[in-house]
């Protein structure tokens, strides 16, 4: 395809806007994003030796409790407040851990709340999450199936 060509009046939006936009810190964002995503992880790592220490799981069984305690923990957090400012800090850094993931859920319930528990709470809780619930399960499906149908042929099953 050819490129459409510009008017004068476009050409000169352009530059303007060049003119006006403010530049951002990349660099600086992805040094905050990546130090605070690992402080994240490194909670979350504490987490699980605590499970193991204290509770006798495995390395293996510790990692359910663990993601469920950071996922409850930023759930707690948002719901203070204190979770978006995290993530107006840290962008990315913030929103990839699983931490990010409770975040989204509490945070539709919230905003819909004054629409009532199920028709506000209820029916826009996942409206953020719902896709990657859907996709993860829905992924998890496909790849048991190709294992079976793999184990079928060789005979293992």
């Amino acid at each position: 395809m050819a490129k459409k060509k510009k008017t004068p009046q476009q050409k000169q939006y352009e530059q303007l806007e060049k003119q006006f936009e403010t530049k951002r810190p990349v660099v600086k964002n992805c040094i905050k994003a990546f130090f605070v995503g690992g402080i994240i992880c490194a909670l979350g790592q504490l987490f699980s030796f605590l499970y193991i220490y204290f509770f006798h799981f495995t390395e293996q069984t510790s990692g359910n409790p663990t993601s469920a305690t950071i996922i409850f923990l930023s759930m707690l957090l948002t719901g203070f407040g204190i979770y978006d400012r995290l993530g107006q800090f840290a962008g990315a850094g913030s929103a990839v851990p699983v931490s990010g993931f409770g975040n989204s859920i509490i945070s539709a319930a919230i905003e819909h709340r004054t629409e009532g528990f199920v028709l506000g709470v209820g029916g826009n809780i996942f409206k953020l999450a719902g896709s990657v619930i859907l996709f993860g399960v829905f992924s998890a499906f496909v790849v048991a199936l190709i294992k079976t149908i793999v184990l079928m042929a060789r005979g293992v099953m």
